[in-house]
């Protein structure tokens, strides 16, 4: 079969090798601003959902909607944005992403009924679910092939920052203001990203020769949102037998799996998701190790706020605050691990970073009810050094294979992963603890008990993570090589 014709690669990132010059930086900053809004509104969000309740007379599973509903357009959204960055360019795309996000936010802010909220939700999760993945395709092609293991660095700031700052943030604005503002808030960021993304990104040439797969449409997007639907309601129902989780979830899955043979065609040489990625052995394990490390990061990172606010007695605001040590260690590692990951391949830099994990994780699981904060914070610290050293660079594996073509079609693919697999790990951590409350809690001892339960789901999330070093085992350990596998560059 004959592919589209390739476009010329993109030359190399100007500047030092071993640094990330002016241009690069300053794209940086574009994205950074960007998935800052995406990541931080839900953690935001999930602090206002008891204000919520208050102020549209609701129960808790409608309020739950404004949190579900942004993740389904998220969901919805993100396969599209591969075919659009190349039909469109990054950057009118970027802007439209930047556009829709602030608009939604200032709408959601003059909501006056619950069901209004919910519909400009979708509004926001349109423009923020092309933020992310279109913020790695333009810093990996703005550094190049050299630098990206530097640039994921640079996108995991937001990325691993977010669930930590955006409960300080919301219990802040909640106390002080009002729930609005913690969407009026994103209408100044917005227009500073709007301004700043028209100044520093650079024009690119998009290529309309492309059709567009209508029928990878109509089986994945509502394939993904009708799965990530029933998935996200297993914490409500706490069963997957339930018809609100098993028929949704089923009727996703099979879109899903319609989609996989589509995908992979001959005939369709433009997929919505170029499955065909996945003849790239270490984007394949990249994957592998992102889905196992995204449900027990995700999952994991549910619980840390529920024990201090549910056993510790803490306010929303104070469980963000008493999580921060995970957010330093973070800072410290990432940049490192950004230039060691370009220098001697990722592999050794997951694995060390899985390890330290595993290990903070472990302590964080022996905890009781009068466990000192200094002993957890001491836990959440080694943590946050692990993860600055996994998340991204399992990202820079992947990206590191891909060259000007696929970019945007490989982001979009991790993307895709992640979003699945933080909802699996959510509802996955939501449900253990749950049936733990049910049938462990006591007369006796009842915040005794419940601190067992967070114990043993701790330790389940700490095996959880200690298996990552399995796929993290395969991926490159020295210098990514310029040569790339054909297939790859082509994407058939």
């Amino acid at each position: 079969m004959t592919s589209a014709p390739e476009t010329s690669a993109p030359p190399p990132a100007p500047g030092s090798p071993d640094k990330l010059d002016r241009d690069v930086l300053l794209v940086a900053g574009v994205v950074v601003v960007g998935a800052i809004m995406s990541i931080l509104d839900i953690t935001v969000v999930s602090v206002a959902l008891r204000t919520f309740e208050d102020v549209f007379d609701a129960t808790t599973a409608q309020v739950a909607w404004t949190m579900t509903a942004y993740t389904l357009a998220l969901a919805s959204v993100i396969p599209l944005t591969g075919w659009a960055s190349d039909r469109f360019g990054t950057k009118r795309l970027y802007l439209t992403a930047v556009v829709l996000f602030t608009v939604g936010s200032v709408l959601c802010a003059v909501a006056t009924s619950l069901e209004m909220l919910v519909a400009f939700r979708v509004v926001q999760g349109f423009g923020g679910g092309m933020l992310v993945p279109l913020g790695m395709t333009i810093l990996t092609r703005a550094a190049g092939p050299d630098r990206i293991g530097r640039v994921m660095a640079v996108m995991g700031i937001p990325m691993l920052l977010g669930p930590i700052a955006g409960p300080i943030l919301g219990g802040a604005l909640i106390d002080n203001a009002s729930w609005h503002w913690i969407f009026l808030i994103n209408l100044p960021i917005g227009l500073v990203a709007l301004v700043y993304a028209w100044k520093v990104l650079p024009a690119d040439a998009p290529t309309p020769s492309e059709s567009f797969d209508w029928l990878g449409m109509v089986l994945l997007s509502p394939g993904l949102a009708l799965f990530l639907y029933g998935v996200s309601s297993i914490p409500e129902t706490g069963t997957v037998w339930a018809a609100k989780v098993l028929l949704p979830a089923l009727i996703g899955a099979v879109l899903i799996a319609a989609f996989v043979p589509w995908a992979l065609n001959r005939r369709n040489e433009h997929p919505l998701v170029d499955l065909r990625l996945f003849a790239n052995r270490t984007l394949t394990f990249a994957v592998i190790g992102m889905t196992l490390f995204a449900i027990a990061f995700f999952g994991a990172s549910l619980l840390f706020p529920q024990y201090y606010q549910g056993v510790r007695g803490e306010s929303a605001m104070m469980a963000g605050l008493l999580l921060a040590p995970q957010g330093v260690g973070a800072m410290l590692t990432m940049p490192l691990a950004g230039v060691l990951s370009d220098r001697i391949g990722p592999g050794k830099i997951v694995m060390a970073g899985v390890a330290t994990i595993t290990v903070g994780l472990g302590l964080y699981a022996t905890l009781d009810d009068t466990t000192s904060y200094w002993f957890l914070g001491l836990a959440l610290f080694v943590q946050g050094l692990g993860m600055g050293a996994t998340m991204m660079p399992i990202m820079s594996a992947a990206l590191q294979t891909l060259r000007e073509h696929t970019i945007a079609r490989g982001s979009t693919l991790m993307n895709i992963i992640q979003q699945v697999a933080a909802s699996i790990g959510t509802a996955i951590f939501s449900v253990l603890l749950t049936n733990g409350v049910k049938n462990d809690i006591g007369a006796t001892d009842p915040v005794g008990d419940l601190a067992g339960v967070f114990s043993g789901v701790f330790w389940v999330g700490t095996v959880m993570v200690a298996l990552v070093l399995i796929p993290a085992y395969f991926l490159p350990r020295k210098k990514a090589e310029q040569s790339v596998d054909p297939t790859v560059l082509v994407g058939h």
